[in-house]
């Protein structure tokens, strides 16, 4: 994804409003744009970041897509902390997706406060030193000694005062500061930044005014269905197109061929509508590529209801390509055989693992076991959609997405026209999880409307949904470990087995790195399935993987889980080293990158979660009745360091209860918004939950699972009563926390079951261990 640099000249513009208000914005100068490769510059006028009307009311653009993360109440936070303005006289706006006018809008990475935090402050701070320059001419008293609070500027020593809604019209006058002269706030002196702000949104949620995809409504519109191959890379041939065409309500059907995709649907790109391949592939497609080809009915309609309800008798015939052959069961039985033969490639090694568990073998112990996790559907509430409308050479374009420049490249292309003909709005999202990464969807409605010439809003069913997304990939690990009679693992080995294009696993992820004899080898299975980004990508799955299997050897050696985790944590890696002043960059699988090591970061940032959290659990303290237990896990993802604890109880007929959840966290010097952080932790958890209890199976090449009835998501009933968070407040600069706090959750989960039951989970969903919710 592109970005844009702003320097100086080209930071802020300033102009009046109707009624004498001011209008402070940020602006890419046309020379700057050029320069940085941005095409033709669009007309100077720039997107708003702040309105202060007469009134002294102000109003803040928030500018990144909200997906439910609360973003769109964060980043104004720290406009109007800087701007020295009250919350209650704030009002909030969405942007549009407008690259000429905005960087980093986008979704996705935990990336929004890291990206945004010194910037959205900066230009409040800009904005104020504008109104006190005003203020200073229209009170003839020197800037230096005016201050400012509650949005009102101050001379205390005559006991003056002017308010911004006074000043607004003078300050559009002035000159854009000096942004090197400008002071930013003491944190001791915030007034919103760390304070619980709840949601912008919040009356309109619950009051069911429209804010979604699926509310918006505009001129002439219809409504769309699109029944895909049920195989992933098959196509349609035929159908009843003309019974169909004679339903209530049916005002177009059409196969629609789907060759625009681009490879990675969620980056950008993408080509025009084409012909079908004249003959499918020699070979079964793996991943992303089948969006490439894979194709099927359009049903166009005056009501979503009708379109759905034709499709019920649409009959199609279709050509289900190679990948028809595929299955679950298949893929189980290539993973065991891959298992007992030579990987096909080395990850990494360190030292010698050989010798180490032939050592073991007679001095210590040595443990082997298989995990897997499955695929898995993302599932936001609110299934897909996108309402466009192209005419004249220009694309009228409404969708959620947490790639508005990828989409942007899409819509451009499948509509032929270019991403200057494209007005992108972007309404807020009823979750993603990591599925509008993906702008599948947004694809298909541009090619509709452009078939039918009218606007269309296409909507995805739950059955759309569930068979059409692109999927958490599935992988299996064969791990051998062994410890000394210290209670040291001297050594580690993992033979991953994922799939073509899915899941990675980083030679140096924990505790790779912290064991003097690591091998870490891997082999892939060809799939049927498009893979890819699930909320905390790769964290979610191998904090799973690799803390059961920790806490399998800390078993085996007779060691406290906690004291056995502090230990490991305390021994100095073997190369790569670690780089403290990198632990704040995100990269690489499992969230490391930089240096800092995967699963881990900076090792002593993540002694200070584990112990944390194991003070607040009062773990090894507390008198369990029989049948509950307490299990731990930690994780370092998206740049946040995250250790967990679950008390879970479990029946006789082992049906689980997850009593109480403590999370201990580190994401910086500042908690930008307390009440959305401990929200989003809650979030987290629930999460992990359902990744639990889920599972996306393929038969005959095409997902099973069709709605909440075969793939259900954790009820009020079964989640914890009680989800407690702490801080661990360290000084490092602020990151994400629509991530970080999740894959921490499902180790914990499993392993309490374990203390609880003596059942250990290798193999996930719970249900193919026999557990269910009680």
């Amino acid at each position: 994804m592109s970005t844009m640099t702003l320097n100086r000249r080209s930071f802020l513009r300033f102009s009046a409003l109707t009624g004498g208000g001011l209008l402070i914005s940020a602006y890419l100068d046309p020379i700057d744009l050029l320069a940085q490769g941005g095409g033709q510059a669009a007309a100077p006028r720039p997107d708003l970041f702040i309105k202060i009307a007469a009134d002294g009311i102000v109003t803040i653009t928030a500018k990144n897509p909200e997906i439910g993360q609360g973003v769109k109440t964060m980043l104004p936070m720290l406009i109007a902390e800087e701007l020295d303005v009250d919350w209650k006289d704030v009002r909030v706006t969405q942007a549009d997706f407008d690259p000429t006018k905005y960087q980093g809008q986008q979704a996705g990475g935990s990336t929004a406060t890291p990206g945004n935090f010194m910037s959205m402050r900066n230009v409040g701070a800009a904005a104020r030193a504008t109104l006190v320059a005003a203020a200073a001419e229209q009170l003839g008293a020197p800037a230096g000694e005016l201050t400012t609070a509650s949005g009102t500027v101050w001379h205390r020593a005559s006991n003056r005062s002017v308010g911004y809604g006074a000043l607004a019209a003078k300050a559009a006058t002035m000159p854009a500061p000096d942004m090197a002269s400008i002071k930013l706030k003491d944190p001791a002196d915030f007034k919103i930044i760390g304070k619980p702000i709840t949601g912008v949104d919040n009356d309109a949620l619950v009051t069911g005014k429209p804010l979604f995809g699926m509310d918006v409504k505009v001129p002439n519109m219809l409504y769309a269905v699109y029944e895909r191959c049920p195989v992933f890379g098959g196509k349609a041939k035929s159908a009843n197109l003309d019974a169909i065409k004679k339903l209530p309500g049916i005002k177009h059907a059409f196969i629609l061929d789907e060759q625009f995709a681009p490879a990675n649907p969620g980056r950008g790109g993408g080509g025009a509508p084409a012909a079908a391949p004249a003959a499918p592939p020699a070979a079964p497609l793996s991943d992303n590529r089948t969006r490439d080809v894979y194709s099927g009915v359009a049903i166009v309609a005056d009501s979503w209801w009708y379109a759905e309800s034709a499709r019920k008798q649409l009959k199609v015939e279709w050509d289900l390509g190679l990948n028809a052959t595929q299955s679950s069961a298949s893929y189980d039985a290539k993973a065991k055989e891959l298992s007992t033969q030579a990987p096909q490639r080395q990850v990494g090694s360190v030292g010698d693992v050989d010798a180490a568990f032939t050592a073991a073998a007679t001095n210590g112990k040595v443990v082997e076991a298989a995990y897997y996790y499955p695929f898995l559907n993302h599932v936001p509430m609110e299934p897909p959609n996108a309402t466009a409308h192209l005419a004249n050479g220009k694309l009228e374009l409404w969708a959620g997405t947490q790639t508005p420049q990828g989409a942007l490249g899409i819509a451009a292309r499948v509509a032929g026209v270019t991403n200057a003909d494209v007005t992108f709005h972007m309404p807020r999202m009823g979750g993603s999880f990591g599925r509008r990464l993906y702008n599948d969807y947004i694809g298909d409605a541009v090619a509709i409307a452009k078939t039918v010439g009218q606007p269309v809003q296409l909507r995805m069913s739950r059955e759309d949904d569930l068979r059409n997304d692109t999927f958490r990939c599935a992988a299996y690990h064969y791990f051998k470990g062994a410890v000394d009679n210290a209670g040291n693992i001297t050594a580690w080995r993992d033979h991953f087995v994922t799939f073509d294009n899915g899941g990675n696993l980083n030679a140096a992820e924990f505790p790779a790195r912290f064991v003097p004899n690591t091998q870490i080898v891997a082999s892939s299975i060809p799939k049927a399935i498009p893979t890819g980004a699930h909320r905390a990508p790769n964290s979610n799955a191998l904090a799973f993987v690799m803390h059961g299997f920790i806490d399998e050897l800390a078993h085996a050696a007779g060691k406290d889980q906690v004291a056995f985790r502090l230990a490991l944590l305390a021994k100095t890696p073997v190369q790569p080293p670690v780089d403290p002043a990198a632990a704040g960059r995100q990269g690489g699988p499992g969230g490391g990158g930089g240096g800092a090591v995967p699963g881990v970061g900076v090792p002593d940032r993540m002694r200070g979660v584990l112990e944390l959290v194991a003070e607040k659990s009062g773990w090894g303290k507390r008198t369990l009745p029989r049948g509950t237990g307490m299990g731990v896990g930690f994780y370092f993802s998206h740049a946040g360091y995250f250790a967990e604890v679950a008390e879970v109880s479990v029946d006789a007929n082992k049906r689980i209860k997850v009593n109480k959840v403590w999370i201990a966290g580190d994401i910086g010097r500042q908690i930008v918004n307390p009440i959305n952080a401990e929200a989003q932790c809650a979030s987290c958890v629930i999460d992990g939950l359902n990744q639990l209890m889920n599972e996306i199976t393929i038969e005959s090449g095409r997902v099973v699972q069709s709605n909440f009835g075969d793939y259900p998501l954790v009820r009020m009933r079964n989640a914890p009563p009680v989800v407690e968070v702490h801080w661990k407040l360290s000084d490092n600069n602020p990151t994400g926390l629509g991530e970080p706090a999740m894959p921490p959750i499902i180790p914990a989960v499993v392993n309490a079951i374990f203390a609880a039951s003596g059942v250990r989970v290798r193999t996930l969903p719970l249900q193919k261990s026999g557990f269910s919710w009680a």
